[in-house]
């Protein structure tokens, strides 16, 4: 595989996975062309280009497929825009170019994009990255795009400040401070509990949403129950049941931190949904592993796993227990306007890290009893 470049590498993953759920993969692997620009055409026998968080290997691309209710799996990209050479600034200007180049192709809106942008852009970036990519394929449907801005960028402490201002910008900050009253533990936030993403959909359309991410370090279930709590007819025990499966415990979470966000629109004064994300891949030994709690947690929701099953195959034909971190994450999402599961797929295009040792017994058997899931 290494003779491959790394636009071969992904595109031959993404047009897979297009085939499992069923989508024309012409349009994805064009967006995914544009994204990675001149970083595509690198031979993956060289090292990474830039230190991308996007994935543990630095592969600055993460695939997901989205299981939700009513309608077919969806297929999702999460992605960096790399300047030449990769940097901060030329990372963001890069970022601004894909921007306006699928602007133009696919007619987004950018007046929400351009009210905020330049809250999150400094010259002296204290972050890992200022901006992330979110490319949404349904079948039938022109992509959908969303941009992830870093409220870090200027430090951990000044991301309230920031956030609040961007709102503000937006006209939601009512919604934000019934938030924060909610989600940050005393004392936590800046530390414990950081604001960490910032996300905007690229259209100006009736349920056009911004998502805010707060990210939980060692944080235990409860925690992440009164966090939800704040959202509307959120079932917080089946969120409590999600985050322990799918974690192997109540916690504490002391590896990767658990992550919930607040889906925000222009017409509610609270936020009107929440969403879990579960690093799994920090709370299994191996692949495999990770590949049964999925299946479980789908089966709980009412998603057949056939299609999950499928997907692991196209993104790799090593075996689940030779690896841990292809399952990277998995997300429940609750409120509009799609409540569902989400399973997020590295590529490992750089790296496959080792399983762990089992030292612990394996995950209990999961009761069958079906779980209702309550949308606000």
């Amino acid at each position: 595989m290494d003779g491959l470049s790394v636009f071969e590498r992904l595109s031959g993953q993404l047009t897979r996975l297009c085939d499992v759920v069923e989508l024309d993969p012409d349009a994805p692997v064009d967006l995914l062309r544009d994204l990675l620009g001149p970083v595509g055409s690198r031979r993956l026998s060289d090292p990474p280009a830039w230190p991308s968080d996007v994935a543990d290997d630095h592969t600055p691309v993460e695939f997901s497929i989205a299981y939700n209710e009513g309608e077919p799996p969806s297929l999702r990209i999460l992605g960096e825009a790399m300047g030449s050479p990769p940097g901060v600034l030329t990372n963001l200007s890069a970022a601004h170019e894909f921007l306006r180049t699928q602007a133009h192709r696919f007619g987004l809106s950018t007046s929400r994009f351009d009210r905020v942008q330049d809250l999150f852009a400094t010259e002296h970036s204290q972050a890992e990255f200022s901006q992330w990519w979110s490319l949404v394929f349904r079948s039938d449907r022109r992509p959908e795009l969303k941009v992830y801005f870093n409220p870090e960028v200027s430090g951990a402490q000044r991301a309230p400040e920031l956030v609040a201002e961007a709102l503000r910008r937006l006209g939601l900050g009512t919604a934000y401070q019934a938030m924060l009253d909610h989600a940050v533990r005393p004392g936590e936030l800046g530390q414990g509990d950081r604001l960490t993403f910032f996300a905007l959909d690229l259209h100006d359309g009736p349920h056009s949403r911004v998502k805010l991410y707060l990210t939980h370090h060692d944080a235990e279930v409860s925690d992440v129950v009164r966090a939800a709590g704040v959202v509307d007819g959120v079932d917080v025990a089946a969120l409590a049941e999600f985050c322990a499966v799918a974690g192997g415990g109540p916690g504490p979470f002391g590896g990767r931190p658990l992550v919930g966000s607040y889906t925000l629109t222009g017409d509610a004064d609270t936020p009107v949904g929440y969403s879990l994300y579960v690093p799994i891949r920090s709370y299994v030994h191996d692949d495999e592993e990770a590949r049964d709690r999925v299946v479980a947690l789908l089966a709980r929701h009412g998603f057949d796993s056939s299609a999950f099953d499928r997907a692991l195959a196209a993104v790799t034909q090593r075996p689940l227990r030779a690896g841990v971190g292809l399952i990277a994450h998995v997300s429940l999402r609750l409120g509009p306007p799609r409540p569902g599961v989400t399973v997020y797929l590295s590529s490992e295009a750089y790296q496959v890290t080792p399983p762990r040792p089992r030292q612990t017994p394996p995950l209990r058997s999961i009761a069958k009893r079906p779980v209702t899931q309550t949308a606000a």
